[in-house]
């Protein structure tokens, strides 16, 4: 759960002590206790005062030149850069009893991207002056101010980076604005009439006196976003998982907006909220505009530490300071994510504890899985019911009026036979089932199910790899649960090969295809946990993950090129039995190459952000209208809170920055030889530009091969993609994914693609991870 912490400024802390009624505790002590007593879980105030600020400014802004002790100054300040100290009286806590449970807040004047250079020098020392002694009292965690000049944006963060080297274990948070309210606010009326001032957007309450420069005072060619600064200042800092985020929501927030899903990917820690942000309800309490109400619902599945400002200063006229708390954590009670996660049989629910966190893809053709691992899949009651429903169906449509013969390829401890059972028993059909399993460990567990549940009249057990197991007779409806997250990762086809010879002619593979999607995302989490571990194979190894941090990057545009194809994109598919097969007389393939596939997919990316890897989805059409799906868009009509699988997170070595409005093609290959099956990914960036452009030498030799024209140019205009994406599970219009129509003649007229960027071809030859064996 969140936690909620009040903000106390300095005027705050000295109210506090000048009361007497309050015992004889210090003031920080004191506020303390009246912020737990008005149900707050810390305190957040700041660890310096204006007596400390005057005394920089004495050293190291105010000119010497207008002192008559010029020389006096210029030693003392030279005096503090050789061994920075605080007097007494410059700090607000002094003891370690007073920052426990204390988050302080950093001096927000501290100008680390001023234009002067001495400027900045002096306020790095000071900044690490302040962490060190916020350090020495043992606080966990320390509020930076936060980035007032786009121009200087990477002085501040090398002199961030220069403190989390210096300082250890410490976790810095770096305030940032949501947004930039002046990137949104609309240009001002022209006048007949020179204004005599300038108008300027309002100033963050959370900002130093300079954040108006911040806002709205930066030069016209900088027009970075509030997320881009803090993708520089993360990225500078090389991602250190000590860096985090206090996310700055002062500005209304619109009701919908794909811009502010970046921060889900982020490591927002806390949540800055004034009272000015609240509104009055029409009964005088304090509520929260719409657009705010949803992203903070969205916000709580990260838990971040809420910290409230100003909530005493009675902007309200009912509620008081209690109420802007309990409407908070009103909006985390019904957030959608934290409901689904408190929510029993959910994949929330199931997965609490495991979200983001990287697992191994499952390798059963290698591997006998232990017990513990079949149990928790069997506990899947989604996916077992749809097995059911799917043998029943192919039992009820079987022609032939004859004894019906199943088999079981892959029985595990047993589950899959006993729903099969309990569809012989629905469709009053006379039937027989061969349970095959090569494991020996679930062989034990298979006979004694077998001897007390279900007998030789019913099923008949075979021992051995279904790939050079010889079975009594074929039978005529094969089934099988050897999916993985990406459809085909545990080596689905490949074991099916072998599988499908038990098969009839005219028999029938439950499951009958399964297709692999591919999404691209953004995850400082799931990056940060590839390179935990220092091994460099980790960074190509394709991760079972229940993703939760993440921010899916792509829209369903076609981008201005017209090319895209929407947010979650096919990558190729299987079917069984396979037809027209070249077969041995044992009638196994004679090479594994009819499974190698390949993809080359184009996403529109509508927003700045950074390419971390991609989420791979499978989606299995069982038999008829039945199926199985974790594809993101259609999983909660076809499977709903099925929990057999999370998605595959594909990881990238380095992160690869998309601008706006950029394009995005991702090449994906599923490769083979004779012994083992792997995955090579590689991507690469374009920008869209007028074609008149693309004959400056700036662009020249970076253009994207394009469709030739007739004078075999590659500038013509491309073809674009189908605007209809459909599943075969779900064959209703209202299920149907269409793309919004757009302009496409006048968006491609004269609309060339620049490369702008690209990854390193990643798992070559299988250096870093296979899928296993495949012979």
């Amino acid at each position: 759960m969140p936690a909620f912490c009040a903000h106390y400024s300095v005027e705050d802390i000295a109210e506090v002590a000048r009361r007497d009624d309050l015992g004889d505790e210090t003031p920080v002590l004191r506020a303390s206790a009246a912020a737990r007593g008005a149900g707050y879980d810390s305190l957040c105030v700041p660890l310096t005062n204006d007596r400390w600020r005057a005394r920089w400014r004495e050293l190291c802004i105010l000119d010497p030149e207008a002192s008559p002790d010029k020389l006096a100054i210029e030693q003392r300040a030279e005096a503090w850069r050789e061994k920075p100290a605080f007097f007494r009286d410059e700090v607000t806590i002094s003891r370690l009893e007073e920052a426990e449970s204390l988050i302080p807040l950093i001096s927000d004047w501290l100008e680390l991207d001023a234009s002067d250079d001495w400027v900045r020098h002096d306020a790095e020392i000071a900044l690490h002056q302040e962490l060190a002694y916020a350090s020495y009292l043992n606080a966990p965690c320390a509020i930076l101010p936060p980035p007032s000049n786009r121009t200087q944006v990477g002085s501040y963060a090398r002199a961030i980076n220069a403190c989390l080297a210096r300082i250890p274990f410490m976790e810095f948070s770096v305030r940032i604005p949501i947004y930039d309210p002046a990137s949104v606010l609309p240009p001002p009326a022209p006048s007949r009439a020179p204004s005599p001032v300038e108008s300027q957007p309002p100033p963050s309450p959370l900002g130093p006196p300079s954040m108006p420069s911040m806002l709205g005072g930066s030069p016209p060619e900088s027009g970075m976003t509030t997320w881009e600064m803090w993708d520089t200042i993360r990225t500078i800092c090389g991602y250190n998982p000590r860096l985090t985020i206090a996310l700055d929501l002062t500005p209304p927030l619109p009701l919908s907006s794909s811009v502010l899903d970046q921060w889900l990917a982020e490591p927002v820690r806390h949540l800055w909220l004034p009272a000015s942000t609240f509104i009055a309800n029409a009964k005088g309490y304090p509520v929260l505009t719409k657009g705010s109400q949803s992203f903070i619902r969205d916000m709580m599945k990260l838990q971040p530490n809420v910290i409230l400002s100003g909530t005493r200063a009675k902007k309200h006229m009912r509620g008081g300071e209690a109420a802007y708390a309990q409407y908070v954590r009103h909006l985390e009670k019904t957030s959608p994510a934290v409901k689904a996660a408190q929510t029993a049989g959910t994949v929330e629910n199931f997965a609490l504890g495991y979200q983001d966190y990287l697992q191994a893809p499952l390798q059963p053709l290698m591997d006998n899985l232990q017990s513990i691992t079949y149990q928790t899949f069997e506990q899947d009651p989604v996916k077992y019911r749809n097995y059911e429903e799917a043998i029943y169906l192919a039992l009820a449509e079987w022609p032939n009026p004859e004894k019906v013969i199943l088999c079981v390829a892959g029985a595990g401890r047993g589950p899959l036979v006993a729903r099969a059972l309990r569809a012989i028993e629905r469709s009053k059909r006379e039937a027989f089932v061969y349970a095959v399993e090569k494991n020996p460990n679930a062989w034990v567990t298979l006979q004694e199910r077998h001897s007390k549940e279900w007998g030789d009249e019913k099923v008949k057990l075979l021992y051995g790899d279904m790939r050079t197991l010889e079975i009594p007779e074929k039978v005529d409806i094969l089934i099988s649960e050897l999916l993985g997250s990406f459809g085909d990762n545990e080596l689905s086809p490949e074991c099916l090969d072998g599988a499908s010879r038990f098969l009839k002619l005219e028999g029938i593979s439950i499951p009958s295809s399964y297709t692999a999607y591919v999404a691209p995302l953004s995850s400082s989490k799931l990056f940060n946990e590839t390179r935990a571990t220092k091994d460099p194979k980790s960074v190509e190894t394709p991760y079972v993950v229940m993703l939760h941090a993440i921010n899916i990057l792509s829209d369903n545009g076609g981008g201005i090129s017209g090319t895209c194809g929407p947010r979650i994109q096919e990558c190729w598919d299987f079917e069984h039995p396979r037809k027209d097969a070249a077969l041995t007389e044992q009638g196994l393939p004679l090479t594994n190459s009819h499974n190698t596939r390949s993809a080359k997919l184009t996403f529109h990316i509508p927003n700045a952000g950074v390419l971390h890897g991609f989420a791979g989805y499978f989606e299995a059409v069982l038999y008829g209208h039945v199926g199985l799906s974790i594809h993101p868009d259609r999983m909660a009509e076809i499977s709903k809170d099925m929990l057999s699988w999370f998605p595959l997170y594909i990881p990238l070595k380095d992160p690869l920055y998309l601008p706006a409005d950029s394009e995005l093609t991702v090449s994906l290959w599923r490769l083979t030889d004779v012994r083992k099956v792997w995955y090579e990914w590689y991507a690469e960036a374009f920008l869209p530009v007028p074609s008149s452009s693309v004959h400056s030498p700036i662009w020249r030799d970076t253009l994207s091969p394009m469709s030739p024209s007739a004078d075999n140019s590659f500038l013509s205009p491309v073809i674009s993609t189908p605007t209809f994406v459909t599943s075969p599970l779900l064959d209703v219009p209202q299920l149907t994914l269409e793309l919004p129509a757009r302009d496409t003649d006048r968006q491609r007229e004269g609309v060339s693609l620049v490369k702008i960027s690209q990854t390193a071809l990643h798992n070559p030859g299988a250096r870093a991870a296979g899928l296993g064996c495949s012979v």
